[in-house]
């Protein structure tokens, strides 16, 4: 079946800048949706940025709109989340995941059918 491997995450001061990325692998995924979710203890999963791969459609969180980005390697069948100008607030397990929701549903983690394992990245000073 697809396998999601995340990776790329650390710890970085504030202000700095970490690139997430998500290998997919062990399937056809032209028509599925990769996103990125991260949590943190006490708090509900959020959604933080997702597109097909196909690139048809994409999204990103109100939270990290215009600090956060979205791309793709084709012939490595990744996908990265670019975090710049990070926060204390970004600080989190984050985790990549891949399914077929429509673009509303984007941010519904029930949606999605299989998850990397998560890489921790932590903002402090």
């Amino acid at each position: 079946q697809v396998q999601l491997v995340d990776s790329g995450g650390g710890s970085v001061q504030p202000g700095g800048s970490l690139r997430l990325t998500c290998a997919i692998s062990g399937g056809t995924f032209d028509n599925y949706v990769i996103s990125w979710f991260r949590q943190v203890p006490g708090r509900e999963r959020e959604f933080v940025g997702g597109r097909r791969w196909s690139n048809i459609n994409s999204k990103i969180a109100d939270s990290v709109k215009g600090r956060f980005s979205l791309s793709k390697d084709n012939a490595k069948n990744v996908v990265y989340l670019q975090m710049n100008s990070l926060k204390l607030e970004d600080t989190a397990l984050y985790q990549c995941a891949i399914g077929r929701p429509v673009l509303s549903a984007y941010g519904l983690p029930s949606m999605y059918y299989h998850w990397g394992q998560g890489t921790q990245v932590t903002v402090s000073s």
